[in-house]
């Protein structure tokens, strides 16, 4: 059974996601304040965590850059919550290194749905630096992405986005997540900034482009082969 630590001080907040979450057999540990809840990640190496980032003494932030800097937890997916949707919140958590950011209020439906998605694709491991579909296969550690063992050259942000989809395989990424994971200089706040970067990557996949497809007026997702 997995197990799922939420880190939130309000508690019908906590008890709504135990709740759901148990609903669907996951183990659920709760922790009201951030040192309670980096005591229980120390303690239970969890397989992922739910945090807030408004939290009684020390934030979100940093306990997400606690956890990242202990080798036990520092492979642990990160799921940040907020009252807060300023951009800026969304990039200082993707840069600490959280996998997703949720804005409340949310539909728990869609975070439980989310939350299996991650715990489905997310590789913990650091020696597992290799995600992939059909012929495309994405490096983690060495930053490379070959196509039919050959290796072809993307950008920061191509790169960024080709690994948000295939961490999300088979499951469709809005424009706006497509941006908060990977924002570049030549991010403008625009969901047409996406497509275009998309248009490009396609460009270089080759025969695979046709992996990545777009559904209309919601993002793309990436198929699962």
């Amino acid at each position: 059974m997995q197990t799922i630590l939420i880190i939130e001080d309000t508690e019908d907040i906590r008890e709504l996601l135990s709740f759901n979450l148990k609903q669907e057999n996951y183990k659920v540990l709760e922790a009201s304040s951030g040192e309670e809840g980096l005591d229980l990640a120390q303690k239970h190496n969890p397989n992922l965590i739910i945090l807030d980032v408004m939290l009684p003494g020390i934030d979100g932030f940093s306990v997400c850059k606690r956890l990242q800097a202990k080798q036990q937890t520092k492979n642990i997916p990160i799921v940040m919550l907020t009252a807060r949707g300023e951009e800026i919140d969304r990039i200082i958590g993707f840069e600490l290194g959280a996998i997703d950011y949720v804005v409340k209020p949310f539909s728990t439906r869609e975070l439980v749905l989310r939350i299996r998605s991650i715990l489905t694709h997310y590789h913990k491991s650091t020696d597992k630096t290799k995600l992939s579909t059909g012929n495309i296969s994405l490096f983690t550690d060495s930053h490379e992405v070959h196509i039919n063992n050959n290796p072809i050259h993307l950008t920061l942000t191509e790169f960024s986005l080709l690994q948000d989809l295939l961490l999300h395989k088979g499951l469709v990424r809005s424009r706006e997540q497509l941006l908060n994971s990977a924002w570049s200089d030549s991010f403008d706040g625009y969901s047409r900034t996406i497509d275009a970067h998309i248009k490009r990557l396609r460009e270089k996949l080759l025969e695979e482009s046709e992996l990545i497809e777009t559904v209309r007026g919601v993002g793309y997702r990436i198929k699962d082969v």
